[in-house]
């Protein structure tokens, strides 16, 4: 469909817009909000496939580029006019569904078309609905998802690699941002200038290939759940306070970043990006370049920097996000490579925090108390550990904290949310911390390579922390030193 004929298209739906129109959907962007508005359209209509609403969908954010269409068929001539009138527009949703769907940035660094995630994270929708749409797809005709991959991320990083050559492979992706209110959130705003692909066009787009695989799989005579239902068991559910997501089975948007690896990581997934973008150009009728070697080092230099910065490091949960307060006077830069990493339990909060609500309250009345009760600049540790699934930030890596005395200007002071004096932390929070986000930090010349771990009790004589039971079980890390 032309432009000129999607606006007739617009136009002709905002019409009986007006005159069917009943408010029922609120503006506000949030995953939560988006599954609500998706339900109002499947309780009108009994019968309606998942297949049938991400079809409308796509029609009605206007997403009919060449590649989707060579994929997934053109949604202009799927026979849902019918469906449109009657059950988008008399659920006074077409507005909402356009305007949460369709992706831009404006020149003023505000992306839209994402949504506020329950688990504290943003994403693009249009990339989830490819992937979803692509998998219910393949499970009604009985095949693999074919085009999966492309339709979610590959055709977005290749072209972000491509787009932006002439700068540092780490500024070609991201970057991430922050909405104005996570409770209520309208304005979601960029940190940096914009990539094509943006942090939640990528956090989409992992959902999307996770999610479409998982429709995928299921036998031709299993009827898939709605929509809603799909996109509320990923996004929408409940930790166990002992264990955390170590007990958790199901694919749930905390595990996107290993979820994706397990599903994408292979020794040719260079190769994958080059033949997405060759068919790009084979689709838009331009000449493909694919012997040139600054397209071949363009996307080498990306994917290395996708995979240490969405599959090597861990989600870590900005300042703005979690709504810390201003730094209070200048901050004091580190001298990187650190020589020490300093673990910490918070002893208070004495539980775990198992959501983001919680855990960003946690992060908030620690940095009171640092800050009103102690006198201290700001929250003192470097990064802090839920058992969400995520890293906190607290100062981050390039400035002094003020977690363990005396050697502060040296080493990262790092804490798990929790009392663990008798208990562990969860299996997965342990991880987090262990594995990743230490070697995030090693990769990306934070910590020297051969640093040393120590509890914060070996070097400041006063204190049990972090807990027996932590402390125990860090003297079997690597790194760890009497």
């Amino acid at each position: 469909m032309t432009f000129f004929g999607r606006m007739l298209f617009v136009l002709a739906l905002f019409n009986l817009l007006c005159v069917h129109s009943r408010p029922t959907v609120v503006h506000l962007r949030s995953m939560e909000s988006f599954i609500r508005a998706v339900k109002q359209v499947e309780d009108s209509n009994s019968d309606l496939s998942p297949l049938t609403l991400v079809r409308a969908l796509r029609r009605t954010a206007g997403h009919d580029d060449v590649m989707t269409i060579h994929f997934l068929g053109a949604s202009y001539h799927l026979n849902d006019t019918e469906f449109l009138e009657k059950s988008i527009l008399n659920a006074s949703s077409f507005s909402f569904f356009d305007k949460a769907i369709h992706h831009i940035v404006t020149d003023h660094g505000e992306e839209r078309g994402v949504v506020l995630a329950p688990d504290g994270t943003t994403v693009a929708l249009a990339p989830l609905l490819l992937g979803i749409e692509s998998g219910l797809k393949a499970q009604m005709e009985g095949t693999r998802a074919v085009g999966l991959f492309p339709l979610t991320l590959g055709r977005m990083l290749g072209l972000s690699f491509l787009s932006l050559q002439d700068i540092p492979p780490s500024l070609r992706i991201g970057p991430n941002g922050c909405w104005d209110n996570v409770d209520h959130p309208k304005v979601y705003k960029l940190s940096q200038p914009a990539t094509l692909a943006t942090d939640a066009i990528i956090n989409g787009g992992m959902d999307g290939v996770i999610l479409g695989m998982d429709l995928s799989s299921l036998p031709m005579s299993e009827r898939p759940q709605n929509l809603s239902e799909i996109l509320k068991g990923y996004y929408s559910f409940t930790l166990n306070e002992e264990q955390g997501l170590d007990t958790v089975t199901s694919h749930v948007s905390p595990r996107r970043r290993e979820l994706s690896r397990a599903l994408l990581e292979s020794p040719d997934l260079q190769n994958q990006i080059m033949e997405t973008l060759a068919l790009v150009w084979k689709l838009e009728k331009t000449e493909w370049i694919a012997k040139d070697t600054g397209v071949q080092k363009a996307v080498k230099d990306g994917l290395k920097t996708f995979v240490y910065r969405y599959w090597d490091c861990p989600q870590i949960i900005p300042r703005c996000q979690w709504g810390a307060k201003a730094y209070r006077g200048t901050p004091i830069p580190l001298s990187l490579p650190l020589q020490f990493l300093y673990i910490h339990h918070t002893y208070e909060p004495s539980s775990p925090c198992l959501s983001f609500p919680s855990c960003s309250r946690d992060m908030r009345a620690m940095q009171r108390f640092h800050q009103e009760d102690r006198g201290w600049s700001d929250i003192g540790y470097s990064f802090v550990v839920g058992s969400d699934g995520y890293v906190y930030e607290g100062r981050g890596w390039n400035t002094v904290g003020r977690h363990t005395r005396g050697h502060n200007a040296i080493g990262y002071g790092v804490s798990i949310i929790g009392n663990y004096t008798a208990t562990l932390p969860s299996r997965h929070a342990m991880d987090l911390l262990r594995h990743q986000l230490v070697r995030c930090a090693v990769d990306g010349n934070g910590l020297a390579v051969n640093f040393t771990i120590h509890g914060h009790r070996q070097v400041v004589n006063y204190t049990a922390c972090p807990g027996d039971a932590l402390f125990s079980e860090i003297q079997g890390w690597e790194h760890f030193r009497e």
